[in-house]
């Protein structure tokens, strides 16, 4: 079970926000919209560096969290090496919507379960366009996660990711 997710961060904490990934909060800005006072964090995604505003009371809405924790790392990496799973043989769009409802829930081991998945069956056969757009956004998401996670540059966790699915 993942942890609670941190509704608190202060400028400086690396923070997760579905979809976009790993991101820095460079500021907390309070600013009047709708004729409303409301407190924002300023969310740069480490990635591409799209800023986003996130209301501070919003934040277990939006799944804006904490980076894992180096333990959890492990239970990545354990949801990633199962290898003896029968992967969806659905329709390949049927299987993109269900992939994309994983990575937007912003658990990391959801993600991890869509990247894995995508591999094996792209051991079996050619996936679509869309579902290689998916497995690269997968890839991405975790190993900016991992590599912060674990304090360490993201080759090295795309040099574990190359050992487990032999690419």
């Amino acid at each position: 079970m993942e942890q609670p997710m941190q509704t608190t961060f202060k400028i400086g904490d690396k923070a997760v926000y579905p979809a976009h990934g790993v991101g820095e909060v460079t500021a907390i800005e309070n600013r009047e919209i709708s004729g409303q006072h409301q407190t924002f964090y300023i969310l740069r995604i480490l990635d591409n560096g799209m800023k986003i505003m996130i209301p501070t009371n919003n934040v277990r809405q939006v799944g804006l969290r904490e980076v894992i924790s180096k333990e959890k790392v492990d239970k990545v990496f354990r949801i990633l090496r199962m290898k003896d799973l029968s992967v969806d043989t659905t329709t390949w769009n049927r299987r993109y919507r269900e992939y994309m409802e994983k990575i937007k829930t912003g658990s990391v081991f959801e993600v991890a379960e869509v990247l894995r998945d995508l591999y094996l069956l792209k051991s079996d056969k050619d996936l679509s366009f869309c579902e290689l757009k998916l497995l690269d956004t997968a890839r991405g998401l975790l190993i900016k996660e991992l590599a912060v996670a674990k304090n360490c540059d993201e080759e090295d966790v795309e040099q574990e990711f190359k050992k487990i699915f032999h690419f």
